[in-house]
């Protein structure tokens, strides 16, 4: 079942006196479970995807289905509290409130969402990351693992139906980085979530279901050979 169906999205930036294309009549599929990597040169166009697939950005045209949702036809203030409900985010600099600590900032969208059980739901999600015992650390208190961590578990407090990460290990170095994405990975997993992440490591991409390409404004689907396909299950 689609889960997040993306048809003919066009998104472009006026450069000056100029246009810059960065969609072009873009489409994408995603089904329930799946884990998706989107590759591409810098300044492809990846992080402005995301950010349509999300709602934070609005296309130029086309339209980006949610479940059954048609993300075009809600207003802000809808569409905010569709993406709080529905939406997880991971980003690479873990936007992270400096002042909050580990605890509060996991509470965040649950306290805007208005959950009584806020506090009970961010201290397991901070279990579930192996943080509970830096719960009341700041983010300056924090490695950059941690603080991907404690990201990485705001992003699923909210229960959503599927998660989005923008380059989540880039500000990491290579063993803290694979370690959150192993983390990442299997608790996508263990809840049987669905997973958009956009990488610049080709490693990680073959380790998602499916790979994609973005590439001139669309989406090039990597065919993988059945046999590397059954080495990374």
């Amino acid at each position: 079942m689609s889960i997040l169906s993306l048809k003919n999205i066009h998104k472009s930036y006026s450069q000056g006196s100029s246009t810059l294309s960065i969609l072009k009549d873009l489409e994408l599929e995603v089904n329930q479970g799946e884990i998706v990597a989107i590759t591409g040169q810098s300044g492809a166009g990846k992080s402005s995807l995301l950010a349509i697939m999300s709602g934070i950005d609005r296309p130029d045209s086309g339209q980006i289905i949610v479940g059954t949702t048609h993300l075009s036809s809600l207003n802000e203030n809808e569409l905010t509290q569709f993406r709080g409900k529905n939406i997880g985010i991971v980003f690479q600099q873990f936007h992270l409130v400096p002042h909050l600590t580990a605890l509060e900032n996991v509470m965040l969208p649950l306290e805007i969402a208005g959950d009584k059980r806020a506090e009970e739901k961010a201290r397991q999600s901070l279990l579930n990351v192996g943080l509970e015992a830096r719960s009341n650390h700041f983010p300056s208190q924090l490695s950059g693992g941690e603080c991907q961590r404690v990201a990485i578990a705001r992003a699923f407090t909210t229960e959503p139906e599927f998660l989005l990460a923008d380059e989540p290990s880039g500000s990491l170095d290579t063993a803290t980085g694979s370690q959150v994405m192993d983390l990442l990975f299997n608790e996508v997993k263990r809840r049987g979530m669905t997973l958009v992440i956009v990488t610049h490591s080709e490693d990680l991409a073959l380790k998602c279901s499916r790979q994609f390409k973005l590439s001139q404004g669309k989406l090039i689907e990597s065919i993988r050979p059945p046999e590397s396909i059954k080495g990374n299950l």
